[in-house]
């Protein structure tokens, strides 16, 4: 199932099972449409185009908030998935605490610059996760 932006109740669940003050990294796994979808008169351009328009302020709202991003790249394929599911981008962006993450989406400038990132996806996941210790 196609999915692009958050429901409110699923991320009012995740909201209350993470603590607060506990580092967090969310997993972005995008998939752009050939050309943005805008709902109104937006300059026409591609989702990646989209997606970098809703970057420049995201990218910036992390940062004040004291998060960053860690790692970014183009997907090579996938290896264990369903049939068909191909991503674009896999992203991923540490947060200093669940508080902060929703601080950052209550940003009125950060609210204001999401319809570029709902234009650019055609498919995206969203990954809540706790650091476990290192794997091995």
């Amino acid at each position: 199932m196609k999915s692009i932006d958050p429901d409110r109740n699923t991320l009012s669940a995740i909201f209350a099972r993470i603590p607060d003050g506990q580092p967090i990294v969310m997993v972005n796994l995008l998939k752009f449409r050939d050309m943005a979808s805008y709902r109104d008169a937006t300059s026409p351009c591609s989702g990646r185009e989209a997606y970098q328009l809703y970057s420049r302020t995201a990218f910036r709202k992390v940062t004040e908030i004291g998060g960053q991003a860690i790692w970014r790249g183009n997907a090579a394929g996938c290896l264990i998935a369903p049939d068909g599911e191909e991503w674009d981008e896999v992203l991923l962006v540490r947060y200093p605490s669940i508080g902060a993450f929703r601080e950052m989406l209550a940003d009125p400038e950060y609210r204001q610059c999401t319809f570029h990132r709902t234009a650019a996806l055609v498919d995206a996941r969203l990954i809540a996760t706790l650091e476990s210790g290192v794997a091995g």
